[in-house]
């Protein structure tokens, strides 16, 4: 194709050679420079730079990646000393509180789009401790699609609209996304958890957090001990099913937003624990994988997490733009006593979101906006650029000096100074990636054996969908190829659903299983803030509305009234006030349905049928009382009869227990048929 018209050089030509912006001919794309194959990287790699350059200035001024996002300020009680292994304050002073702002994001959609696509999810953490900012940045899946950072821009090409046409938006499954990862062995893991129940949760205040890579913890004596960090929520890691999810992007594109701010408003705090993996490093081995790599997780059964901590986020932004789109966070603000690993993707990201955060905000400054200023004070020598607007006092701006005005002096460990672990390192200049790091795919075995049967029946029908949204018959091939080293049954049933034959493979059974990995095997049954909606019309009975809201709200949920229209409802033996209707509410955003008595008009309502007959497609409990009993049997028939999830009685009064139970259950899979939806 032909130069950009009106620009002056080069023009940007297709081909078979791989060169550099300097039409330098490039001989490994795939690895960046480093001292051995499990060194550093090395800052001279100037082709890394030039990729990874390009990449972070695409866009201005959103996002990259993680352009739709949500956040709220809280704070972090530590409750365990780790001072045995690191020297940093927020991980060893249980006296202490720390302010924080938490930031959960989409990676795909642009600011515009919907919060319940299939696709990892941000948590990011900023730490505002007594000794500088700490930003925990990671993702609601512990391992990541690729090993080293130089790929980076490649998958968020590959899985951004295409960009002839610049659809689909937010989603995966399209031609180019898969030709990469059909290509990319090492991102079968992390394909497992984006295609499972973790790429579409239910609230950002259900989901995990981690912070994916292998960090350093490093103690007052300069001992170092690797670590995994956690974020494990006490309302449990629950999620959405597909049909629901799609429906909810059109229905309320803002419901995790929505959600959370809700939340925080009602008072229903949200709280995770955080969680460790400790691994001293003449442990290493007994992992069996490199811990390097980061599309690998430490298997909780081999190094379990200890909870040492509690987050509870307990205040909305108040505007958005200037906190929660202009919050900066770099996995290189760390504090001392917390240090990095090899890992290439760690050490790319340590300079891709500094460079990032150039682009966003024309120049370095943005460490002076509010949202971003650390709470410990700052003293240095830096001036000027765009939105500068504290500089130092004086005439010393440099360092070092003699006059009057420019104290500022460096300091010792012993004096909190931040010092670097002293990690021997050497070796060849390479780009070459470790032996260590070539097993893909026993880790998505152990995943997908470790699910559940209703867990493993959405991996594989979410393959099918995204596959099955492929054109390639190449690509096609070539993914299932991927799969067959996975699971046998997984390639089977996909292979069928695309009619193609399927391949063998040599999936690592004897992986064996871990429950920590399976949300169903983890969850405590809880009604704690789930919403549900009670279906009214003329002629209710007031006593068994009355009846489940008091019962949901002893549990920690509530009932959200829906009627004909907004306000008093007509009703036997008291009054009934609406706050939603069936015109501007749909099942899909809440977490159960009840009909009281008094509502056998309603069978004559196919908005309100359809309530019942869409909640209980998606394994919802329904509950159903006295007259109302005739608007289940309208929308399910005889499926009610015996259902799991399914409560009718008497009176509201009769049920509430056994329905609050349903509730707390999340979803009855016992009822799913095997589509798409169940």
């Amino acid at each position: 194709m032909g130069g950009v018209p009106g620009a002056p050089g080069p023009e940007v030509k297709t081909g078979d050679r791989l060169t550099s912006n300097q039409g330098v001919r490039i001989s490994d794309d795939q690895n960046t420079l480093r001292a051995g194959t499990r060194g550093p990287s090395l800052l001279e790699d100037g082709l890394f730079r030039e990729k990874m350059m390009h990449f972070d200035h695409e866009r201005i001024p959103e996002r990259v990646v993680h352009a739709r996002g949500a956040g709220a300020h809280g704070s972090f009680r530590l409750h365990t000393s780790l001072a045995q292994f690191t020297r940093a304050k927020v991980l060893t002073d249980t006296g202490v509180t720390t302010p924080v702002f938490v930031r959960f994001s989409t990676v795909n959609g642009s600011r515009g789009s919907a919060d319940t696509a299939r696709d990892a999810r941000g948590f990011a953490t900023k730490f505002y401790t007594s000794e500088g900012v700490w930003d925990l940045v990671g993702n609601n899946i512990p391992v990541f699609f690729i090993q080293d950072a130089i790929k980076f821009p490649d998958l968020v090409h590959s899985f951004k609209p295409e960009p002839n046409v610049e659809i689909p938006q937010a989603s995966t499954a399209h031609d180019t996304f898969y030709d990469f990862i059909s290509l990319t062995p090492e991102s079968a893991h992390m394909l497992m958890w984006t295609t499972s129940d973790r790429g579409i949760p239910r609230s950002y205040r259900m989901m995990e957090g981690f912070g994916i890579h292998t960090f350093r913890l490093v103690n007052s004596s300069g001992d170092s001990t690797f670590v995994k960090f956690h974020w494990k929520p006490r309302l449990s890691v629950r999620s959405l099913v597909w049909d629901e999810a799609q429906k909810l992007a059109g229905v309320d594109p803002d419901f995790h937003r929505r959600d959370l701010a809700d939340a925080i408003n009602a008072g229903a705090y949200p709280q995770w624990d955080l969680g460790v993996q400790l691994l001293a490093e003449k442990d290493t081995g007994k992992v069996g994988f490199d811990v390097l790599d980061a599309t690998k997780l430490w298997p909780e059964e081999t190094v379990p997490v200890q909870l040492v901590g509690t987050m509870t986020l307990n205040r909305n932004p108040q505007n958005y733009f200037t906190e929660t789109e202009q919050v900066a966070f770099h996995t290189g603000h760390v504090v001392p006593g917390i240090d990095f690993s090899d890992d290439p993707l760690l050490q790319g990201r340590n300079f891709s979101y500094l460079d990032t955060q150039l682009n966003r905000f024309s120049g370095p400054n943005f460490s002076q906006l509010p949202i971003n200023q650390p709470h410990s004070p700052v003293n240095n020598f830096q001036q000027d650029g765009f939105m500068r607007y504290a500089n130092r006092p004086g005439r010393i701006n440099y360092e070092p000096n003699s006059l009057p005005g420019g104290e500022a002096h460096e300091s010792s460990a012993a004096q909190g100074g931040f010092v670097s672990y002293a990690e021997p390192v050497g070796g060849t200049k390479v780009r070459a990636r470790s032996d260590t790091f070539s097993d893909h795919f026993s880790q998505a075995t152990l995943f997908f054996q470790s699910m559940t049967e209703p867990e493993k029946q959405h991996i594989i029908q979410a393959l099918q969908f995204e596959l099955g949204k492929v054109t390639v018959k190449a690509v096609q091939q070539r993914m299932l190829g991927l799969l067959a080293n996975i699971d046998t049954r997984l390639v089977t049933e996909v292979a069928g659903y695309l009619s193609l034959p399927v391949p063998s493979g040599s999936p690592n059974t004897a992986i064996g299983t871990s429950d920590a990995l399976s949300q169903e095997k983890t969850a405590k049954p809880s009604a704690r803030t789930r919403k549900v909606a009670v279906l009214v019309g003329d002629g209710v009975t007031a006593a068994d509305v009355a009846a489940i809201g008091k019962a949901l709200h002893a549990a920690g949920g509530a009932a959200v009234v829906v009627g004909p229209h907004v306000g008093p409802v007509t009703a036997q033996g008291g009054t009934v006030t609406a706050t939603a209707t069936y015109l501007t509410s749909k099942s899909v955003q809440f977490d159960a349905v009840f009909v009281p008595g008094g509502t056998a008009g309603l069978v004559s309502n196919g908005d309100a049928v359809h309530f019942v007959e869409e909640a209980f497609k998606h394994d919802k409990a329904v509950g159903a009382v006295g007259t109302g009993t005739a608007v289940l049997r309208a929308a399910l028939g005889g499926a009610a009869a015996g259902a799991a999830g399914v409560v009718t009685g008497a009176s509201a009064s009769a049920v509430a227990r056994d329905f609050v139970a349903a509730v707390a259950a999340h979803r009855h899979w016992s009822r799913s048929t095997g589509a798409i939806s169940a």
